[in-house]
């Protein structure tokens, strides 16, 4: 049995996107936060949304053998009564980023707003902490693909989540995360384990050594070949896949190249910077997308 320890009280967010929004937090695991129609307007929930589907996002405190160190792992739900076995996504942050605040800003809300509406199916959103590594393994004891592939599955099956297997059904990526998103759908692939469905937000694909050697994240140029995306396009074929990608990002061009090879059902490149100022708008069709796909 994993070393598991919780925290002393569950954190209830509604519609919080990066967790950290004190104000939407509740102290017990169990209780509703009373929000108005106001503020949950501002928070992204149309005001036909009861408050009570708002939805609720957990924190715990795991221990991750692969990582070699106590982890925050954050389930996202989009409502208190989300039936057993829901089918997860797993968000995977960026660089210097963490678990709690990997989703976009209004996530949580459009999540279990567009369930309330029935506009998607149930599902839920799973994060972890995953380092600075472009998730894999670049230093001794600090395996954060290995944790994603072995650890992930068995917190969400004791959780009742993600299915009999715990397997989340698909991935969503940010900048790094999107970088690891596709390489954790690789390595899935590899195990006869394909996921159900990708999204990508400005995934970090770097048409350089010179620029990629500046992370410090993988030994030499053909450590990081082995698993650069850009040099692996047929290893996630046939997964539907959504790239979205502000012009102005400077990953913009990796993306561009990205989408001529794959043709993804969903290509997005509008006016828009790096970061939650350009994910946070385009929160509806990710969501959206992923709904399409993960069932």
């Amino acid at each position: 049995m994993d070393k598991l320890r919780f925290s002393r009280r569950s954190v209830l967010v509604a519609g919080a996107s990066g967790l950290g929004v004190a104000a939407f937090a509740a102290g017990t695991a169990t209780g509703v936060l009373p929000v108005s129609e106001a503020v949950q307007r501002a928070l992204g929930v149309t005001s036909t949304t009861p408050v009570s589907q708002l939805g609720t996002a957990k924190v715990e405190r795991v221990w991750s053998a692969a990582r070699n160190r106590e982890i925050d792992f954050v389930t996202m739900l989009p409502s208190r009564s989300s039936a057993r076995n829901l089918p997860m996504v797993l968000v995977l942050h960026g660089l210097h980023g963490r678990a709690r605040t990997a989703a976009p800003t209004g996530t949580l809300a459009e999540l279990a707003g567009q369930v309330a509406r029935r506009a998607v199916p149930p599902f839920g959103l799973v994060a972890v902490d995953g380092g600075d590594n472009y998730w894999h393994q670049n230093r001794r004891g600090d395996n954060p693909m290995g944790m994603l592939l072995e650890e992930v599955p068995q917190w969400l099956r004791r959780r009742g989540l993600g299915g009999t297997d715990g397997l989340p059904a698909g991935v969503l990526g940010m900048s790094m995360g999107g970088f690891g998103g596709l390489l954790y759908a690789r390595r899935r692939a590899e195990r006869r384990q394909p996921v159900h469905t990708m999204a990508l937000l400005a995934p970090a694909l770097i048409l350089s050594w010179q620029e990629m050697a500046k992370r410090d994240a993988f030994h030499d140029a053909a450590d990081w070949a082995s698993m650069d995306p850009l040099k692996h396009l047929s290893a996630t074929a046939g997964v539907p896949t959504g790239v979205w990608c502000g012009i102005e990002d400077p990953f913009i061009q990796g993306v561009r190249q990205f989408i001529a090879a794959t043709h993804p059902a969903v290509a997005c490149t509008i006016r828009g910077k790096h970061g939650d100022s350009f994910n946070r708008t385009v929160v509806p069709g990710v969501i959206s997308f992923l709904g399409r796909h993960v069932g």
